[in-house]
């Protein structure tokens, strides 16, 4: 008994591992979140076709009444964010977030580089292709003298672009940032004339570079613990992803969305509660990583239409930090995908940055909270282990039973005895084949929300633990925890007792060896919660057998 629900624990989380790894999420149909019966605001063409990075080669040749002569480029810089914005169409060059460095140890970078001529995130589109080049091929003239450098650290900050042209074209662009945050307010208000434009924010490819090439190849077994950017709209409690191709296939969403762009593993750009209907255009954008050639960075560019002008557009653009989107608003914390565990995954993550707060370690509170979560779990496993002994015990009675009709086939109803026999005897001793199971699988919803908290947490992306393992969200660069979780699993099965099915031996035999190769490029973090969560099982193991003695088999006459 013993040993089929440990492989049916066993069994349950290879197969949840395996279908967030290596199945892709379905093609999303357009009517599944909202209709494309009615475009909003302008006619724009979808997200895929547009190119407003225009050069001046392909742009046409109007003269201007108010620009700059150069290309110019603007910082701001908040306490959390250094902002580069170009004044070549007055758009978002840089984005670059202080408190989460990338790999060289530089703030890392939302908006990727070396994309070619996809567009700049806020970019502007019309329905007339000059004039889109136009609106962001330009060199915009910078309100108020602005200086090139601006402190917002201390107080909100404003970057205004302006361009006038001899036809009549006006396009006047405005950015607010605050101190702290990570949300940029855009105001956009373009005439031809005298007549009112209502552009479409386009975004262009993100999210960055760094989730985009560490998951370009994908694979379980080559870095596939990232989750690569995918497009998606909040509608109605629910968030709808549009993941890789599949941005492309979705067709233009439109409805009331509340959140709405694109996100990866740990950051996510979105347009933030605008009024009234509005148009989302996504395009899957797989572009070539000119570092390596072989590599295909996957990236996810979306458009947005409202039925009015951008006007106080608040954006989001950074981490997928719970306390961070929750101060958006409670709703937007569901841009973090914890599946189907997201009602036990959150407080999880409470409970984990509780202990931080007392230790200061991700490592150590991970090591924390997993001997925390097993003291509350304690009583279960000790009640299932004492049910299983007992049914232990049993075994030499049941099986002079199943003897004594073996000769009978399925089929015949005088089995049915044999059944009677096997419930009165469980009725005589006191057992519940059931009472062995059920406690164990009570605690699997916990092992399993543990396990997507860890493979999603920002927190623990970058964090230290001890000697080697230098960030949590990478894997053991030498495999040490992997090889140490394994052995305690081959450990832990060795302390369960022996089972006459040698189908079953080979399989949980396996067991260890499967674990082991999946959990070789998890994140370090996941893998010590693993490991810890098997050193004390194997405790509790031995802690058991010692208080309720040896198994003391009921003999019977035959």
């Amino acid at each position: 008994m013993e040993r089929r629900v440990l492989l049916a624990i066993s069994l349950s989380f290879v197969v949840l591992f395996l279908y967030q790894r290596l199945v892709p999420p379905p093609p999303e149909q357009p009517t599944a979140v909202g209709t494309t019966a009615a475009p909003v605001g302008a006619p724009v063409p979808g997200a895929s076709t547009l190119a407003p990075a225009a050069t001046p080669a392909t742009m046409p040749v109007v003269a201007a009444t108010r620009s700059d002569s150069v290309e110019r480029e603007y910082v701001i810089e908040t306490e959390q964010v250094r902002a580069v914005f170009t004044n070549r169409g007055g758009r978002l060059k840089h984005w670059g977030l202080k408190q989460y460095p990338d790999r060289s140890g530089q703030p890392v970078e939302l908006v990727p580089t070396d994309v070619g001529s996809q567009p700049l995130p806020f970019s502007l589109a019309t329905a007339d292709a000059a004039q889109t080049a136009r609106l962001n091929g330009e060199f915009y003239a910078v309100e108020n003298a602005a200086p090139e450098r601006i402190d917002a650290t201390s107080s909100p900050a404003a970057l205004t672009f302006v361009y006038e042209g001899a036809d009549g074209l006006v396009a006047r662009k405005q950015f607010t940032l605050q101190p702290s945050g990570y949300v940029v307010v855009f105001n956009a208000d373009v005439k031809q004339g005298t007549t009112a434009l209502n552009p479409s924010l386009v975004w262009g490819p993100g999210l960055g570079d760094e989730i985009a090439r560490s998951a370009g190849s994908g694979g379980m077994f080559s870095g596939g613990y990232v989750y690569p950017a995918a497009g998606f709209v909040y509608l109605d409690g629910s968030v709808t992803r549009f993941a890789g191709a599949a941005a492309s296939t979705a067709g233009s969403q439109q409805g009331l969305f509340r959140y709405a762009g694109v996100t990866d593993h740990y950051f996510v750009s979105a347009v933030l509660e605008p009024s009234g209907t509005q148009r989302i255009d996504f395009a899957h954008v797989p572009l070539a990583d000119p570092a390596d050639p072989a590599l295909v960075r996957q990236l996810v560019s979306y458009t947005a239409t409202f039925d009015k002008a951008p006007g106080d557009v608040r954006v989001f653009l950074g981490p997928k930090q719970f306390e961070a989107l929750r101060a958006i608003n409670p709703e937007f914390t569901k841009v973090i995908d914890f599946g189907m565990f997201a009602v036990l995954a959150v407080p999880l993550l409470g409970a984990l940055q509780w202990v931080h707060g007392f230790v200061g370690n991700y490592g150590y509170s991970i090591i924390i909270l997993t001997i925390l979560i097993n003291l509350v779990m304690w009583p279960l496993r000790h009640k299932s282990v004492v049910s299983m002994r007992k049914m232990q015990e049993l075994q030499p009675q049941l099986k002079v039973i199943q003897d004594r009709y073996s000769h009978l086939k399925m089929t015949d109803p005088a089995r049915g005895k044999m059944n009677e026999e096997v419930m009165a005897l469980y009725k005589a001793k006191g057992a519940n084949p059931a009472s062995g199971c059920v406690p164990m699988l009570l605690t699997l919803p916990v092992l399993f929300a543990f396990y997507s908290l860890l493979s999603q947490a920002i927190e623990i992306r970058g964090a230290p633990f001890a000697l080697w393992i230098t960030d949590l969200s990478l894997r053991d660069p030498w495999y040490i925890t992997p090889l140490l979780m394994g052995g305690t699993m081959f450990w832990q099965q060795r302390l369960q007792p022996g089972t006459g099915d040698p189908v079953q031996q080979k399989v949980l035999m396996f067991m260890p060896v499967m674990f082991t190769a999946m959990f070789m490029t998890a994140p370090s973090g996941l893998v010590i919660y693993w490991f810890v969560s098997n050193l004390w099982a194997i405790g509790q193991q031995y802690f058991t057998n010692w208080l309720i003695g040896p198994a003391q088999p009921v003999g019977v006459k035959r």
